[in-house]
């Protein structure tokens, strides 16, 4: 299998198209080699999802998309107040597409590829290059804020179920209560009772006397 190294992107891997079964080093590799290669074509990409393990939560999976990919949704389309200036339009709904997935060994495989793009590709349009390893972090800074209000979500969700279940169980403790202290108190009246007939009838028995 053809493993890039960022040390060395020849023109000729640049060119090369990614397939499904080509090996990487690593997942910033493989995203090294995709961005290199959008440039290369005329279209710049960004990091879409991540998959983690279950047992140890480790990052198994990534996704890697053409910068305009879906559709920006307006944060101020409902402000009352005041009128923003117009964005332009940076996505379109594009399918282009590069998964890698980790393997025993520390190794990166492509797994899915999508090469067609709805929109224009043109090299000369794609803006300046920032540093990879500063693009790199910003969209994970993105996918762990992203992860993060997820998992709030799901906290606050258990937290919403255990207080439902909390009041549950002190229903049940209540009622509990309620009914062993009825049982409690129809045992003391009933020991009453007995006590006065046994007082009669030791009164009886000595007036017989």
């Amino acid at each position: 299998m053809i493993q890039p190294s960022l040390q060395t992107f020849p023109s000729t891997l640049v060119r090369l198209e990614p397939f499904v079964g080509m090996q990487f080093e690593s997942a910033e590799d493989a995203r090294e080699f995709y961005e290199m290669h959008g440039r290369h074509l005329g279209f710049t990409i960004r990091n879409n999802r991540t998959r983690r393990s279950l047992k140890d939560n480790s990052i198994i999976g990534r996704e890697f998309v053409c910068s305009k990919e879906g559709f920006r949704i307006g944060k101020h389309a409902n402000r009352k107040n005041g009128v923003l200036p117009s964005r332009q339009t940076t996505r379109g709904g594009c399918n282009a597409m590069m998964r890698i997935a980790a393997k025993d060994g520390g190794k990166w495989v492509i797994y899915g590829f999508e090469k067609k793009h709805n929109h224009e590709l043109n090299p000369s349009k794609v803006p300046p290059r920032r540093s990879h390893r500063l693009a790199f972090c910003e969209d994970e800074k993105d996918l762990k804020i992203r992860e993060l209000t997820m998992e709030l979500h799901r906290e606050r969700k258990k937290s919403a179920a255990y207080q439902q279940q909390l009041q549950l169980v002190l229903k049940y403790i209540e009622d509990h209560t309620q009914k062993l202290s009825l049982k409690v108190e129809v045992a003391a009246n009933n020991m009453r009772e007995l006590e006065s007939e046994e007082q009669d009838s030791a009164r009886s028995e000595q007036c017989v006397e």
